[in-house]
């Protein structure tokens, strides 16, 4: 994989943003030390090149009553191509899976799920990932608490 090359300045645009996506370019141009119009040309490269891909507002999951997150670990009965992507279509479906990794170790797949309560969770077992063909073995992990969650880049800057 090629990475994307940054400077510092392209570092500081990056972390203003994932602190705070709605700043206007003005703003940002003054946090970087660049005038408007170069601080916005460098703006449209990142978003052109990739590097900023979409912004969104970050909401309190447990406040809108999605309080209970839980780390299924998933175990495919075929490990081959076919099977992974066919279970990764059925999982782009289920809308209270958060993340979905391809593992190594013993687990082929991560999911992090969060649902209002556990009988929203045991609906979404039977009728929605239990259904999904191919899954040999299932284990599920109630997160108690979050202790850390970040939301920025660990992007060194100096």
């Amino acid at each position: 994989m090629e990475y994307f090359t940054m400077d510092q300045i392209d570092r500081k645009i990056i972390r203003a943003l994932q602190k705070d996506g709605r700043m206007t370019v003005i703003d940002l141009a003054e946090h970087v030390g660049l005038s408007a119009t170069p601080c916005a040309r460098r703006l449209e490269r990142l978003q052109r090149d990739g590097a900023i891909t979409g912004y969104a507002a970050q909401v309190n999951a447990e406040l809108l009553g999605f309080g209970v997150t839980i780390f299924v670990s998933v175990e495919l009965e075929k490990q081959d191509r076919n099977a992974i992507d066919a279970f990764e279509k059925a999982i782009r479906r289920c809308d209270e899976v958060m993340e979905c990794y391809l593992m190594t170790g013993s687990r082929d797949i991560l999911l992090r799920v969060v649902v209002q309560d556990l009988n929203a969770f045991d609906a979404f077992l039977e009728n929605r990932l239990m259904k999904i063909p191919g899954i040999r073995n299932l284990r599920s992990n109630f997160a108690l608490r979050t202790m850390v969650k970040r939301d920025v880049l660990p992007l060194s800057i100096g």
